[in-house]
């Protein structure tokens, strides 16, 4: 039976069905999860402002990890256990580069997340329907986004994009790629994200596990997308999604079922509660 300690859950397409609910069988898994004294906590490109309600109420759930690892929060206190930002300079290159390739852009500086009158309303129509409402409710809309920018230099966590087809998302990605040296990741189509080179959900699962004096073999980590690749990497249960992406089905050392059917309660039970 593995020693596992620390439980890392994306949202989107993982702990949350199709409906973006979480199901009675999950909520329960996770709940006789934390009463062994296991961490379990949100681990999400998401800003921090945007994690649902849904997974912060559950009792015992400590910490959040967001915006891909850029930013992992003690929620008891708000204090910051990992912090990990863009450099500045590098952080304006990109935005230059990226506000010229048409997408709807949304920038997370310091647990908030901006956008423009453009990316909110654009945004929210590229957006999949069940993920408008926490659009509408996460972002900031603001009258000039370079401003923002400006008036945050060192606090940018993650850009985020949409774009109308993948074509146009693919474009958008190589002219960064080619350009810098950064984390490029997707959750959802035509979507691209932005983190600070290194700077993973892999990473901040990593720091956070070395904070609290466990090894990866003592976590597990469940995931669906290309930007829960490097967390599925790094723990060691990590586990895919059965509708997960063919790469992190690949990466995954065991397969769990899909979203729609309590595949983070499956895993958690068989390999957390079971013994």
């Amino acid at each position: 039976m593995p020693d596992i300690r620390l439980v890392a859950l994306d949202l989107d397409g993982t702990v949350f069905n199709d409906e973006k609910e979480i199901t009675p069988r999950t909520l329960e898994a996770i709940r006789a999860a934390i009463a062994k004294w296991v961490d379990v906590i949100p681990a999400t490109g998401r800003v921090a402002s945007g994690v649902p309600e849904a997974l912060l109420r559950i009792p015992g759930v400590r910490y959040a990890l967001t915006s891909n690892g850029a930013s992992v929060v003690e929620l008891s206190t708000g204090k910051p256990l990992v912090n990990l930002p863009f450099d500045a300079a590098l952080a304006s290159d990109i935005y230059d580069i990226v506000a010229a390739t048409g997408g709807a852009m949304g920038i997370f500086i310091g647990g908030k997340a901006y956008t423009d009158y453009f990316g909110a309303n654009d945004g929210l129509a590229l957006m999949p329907p069940a993920l408008r409402r926490y659009l509408r409710d996460s972002r900031i809309v603001v009258d000039d986004m370079h401003a923002v920018f400006a008036a945050h230099p060192h606090e940018v966590e993650k850009f985020s994009i949409t774009y109308r087809d993948n074509a146009a998302r693919d474009a958008a990605w190589q002219a960064v790629a080619s350009r810098f040296n950064v984390e490029i990741t997707s959750s959802i189509p035509n979507n691209m994200e932005i983190n600070a080179p290194g700077v993973t959900k892999g990473s901040g699962l990593k720091t956070l596990a070395d904070t609290l004096g466990l090894a990866m073999n003592q976590v597990m980590a469940c995931g669906d997308s290309g930007n829960d690749l490097a967390m599925i990497q790094a723990a060691g249960y990590g586990i895919a999604m059965g509708n997960a992406t063919p790469d992190v089905l690949a990466a995954a050392r065991y397969v769990t079922d899909d979203n729609n059917h309590d595949g983070v309660a499956k895993a958690i039970e068989t390999y957390v509660l079971k013994g």
